[in-house]
């Protein structure tokens, strides 16, 4: 999923502080399961910018509302008639929600509630980790499932630094070392054999590095 925090409420206030009508847009799939902007987080913080601004003698009329995904025109239209009444939308979906809504809302203005901070998994309650920097080339099968691009912290491809200490990076005792958890991996696997293959120097056309990215599914054209 894309993992998301929600920004300090001080950063939003002051982002809000030139209107007095405002839409609270909450985005029910990625940024709700990491508690950051689903229906909930758009209802707390819809009460706290109001006692904030409350504070100030400042008056400010909040609307929350939720869609299940910001990044799609099928449910980015459900907002339309909320956008319309409002001076400014504060979405609370990934970067690319927040782009999508910019682009389907032309004349509104749209304000991010949250900083989006990378693809990871939930690895126990409250603990969401990065697993994917979505490099556009995927090798995991050379790697047991374990990806060193994301989770080295050197990025190595062939084989551990020698840095590493009871498992865990040199970089951080609490990061656990990528290149120790592909090899336990691919010996638990039996496929010590992938740890003898040389992996050339990485392209990364197909990551950001090559400039924004698209894909077409031309069978899903109309």
């Amino acid at each position: 999923m894309i993992v998301a925090k929600q920004k300090p409420i001080a950063e939003i206030k002051e982002m809000l502080r030139p209107y007095q009508k405002v839409l609270i847009l909450g985005c029910g799939t990625c940024v709700k399961t990491c508690f950051a902007g689903g229906e909930d987080e758009a209802a707390t913080l819809g009460a706290a910018l109001r006692l904030a601004f409350g504070q100030e003698s400042k008056s400010i009329e909040t609307e929350e509302l939720t869609v299940e995904r910001q990044c799609e025109d099928a449910f980015i239209q459900e907002a339309a008639q909320a956008v319309a009444r409002n001076e400014a939308v504060l979405s609370l979906a990934c970067g690319a929600g927040v782009q999508a809504m910019a682009r389907r809302f032309a004349k509104s203005v749209l304000l991010p509630g949250v900083n989006t901070t990378f693809i990871g998994v939930l690895e126990k309650p409250g603990l969401f980790t990065e697993e994917c920097s979505g490099c556009g080339d995927c090798d995991l099968d050379t790697f047991g499932g374990i990806c060193p691009v994301t989770r080295c912290s050197k990025r190595l491809m062939n084989g551990p630094c020698g840095g590493s200490k009871n498992g865990k990076c040199e970089v951080s005792p609490d990061i656990d070392c990528a290149w120790q958890l592909i090899i336990d991996r691919l010996t638990a696997l039996g496929l010590q054999g992938n740890l003898k293959r040389y992996i050339p120097a990485k392209d990364w056309r197909p990551s950001l590095a090559g400039g924004p990215r698209r894909l077409l599914r031309e069978d899903h054209v109309i």
